[in-house]
């Protein structure tokens, strides 16, 4: 039984891991995406736009993360 739950506590860990990867993968890529190809700005990708990239994508993840967290909450 206490096995069972770790396991299920592991796989959610390691769910909750995957989801804030590509949540941030997802923020980098699009945040990349609208510096490279929004009309009205200069279609060059500089460390500016990298940095903030970067930031978004932590948001992204963070936001995701502690979403999940919640959600888990509730279903205790």
């Amino acid at each position: 039984m206490i096995d069972q739950q770790q396991g299920r506590e592991q796989s959610g860990e390691a769910r909750r891991r995957s989801v804030g990867i590509a949540a941030f993968v997802a923020g980098l890529v699009v945040t990349l995406a609208f510096f490279g190809f929004f009309p009205g700005l200069p279609h060059v990708i500089d460390w500016g736009a990298i940095v903030v990239a970067v930031l978004v994508g932590a948001l992204a993840r963070w936001i995701c993360q502690s979403w999940m967290g919640k959600r888990r909450e509730e279903g205790e």
